[in-house]
């Protein structure tokens, strides 16, 4: 029972840290601030990325000017 308590303090303990074990990004601020500018990159970039999967970036086959179709 003792050993399942301070299992339990020790989890609480880490868990309640400034964040991950490992840490993501780097201890430096220079490198840091570069790894945080490609993450922020990578995510504005979502966007563009979707349009080109669903073939939305693809240009239109359609006529700029509306004919009618029919005989007139």
């Amino acid at each position: 029972m003792r050993r399942l308590l301070l299992a339990a303090i020790l989890g609480l303990a880490v868990g309640a840290g400034n964040g991950c074990i490992l840490p993501i990004y780097n201890s430096d601020p220079t490198v840091r601030t570069q790894e945080l500018i490609f993450t922020s990159e990578n995510l504005r970039l979502i966007g563009e990325e979707w349009q080109r999967i669903w073939f939305l970036d693809q240009p239109s086959h359609l006529s700029p000017y509306r004919t009618h179709g029919g005989l007139i």
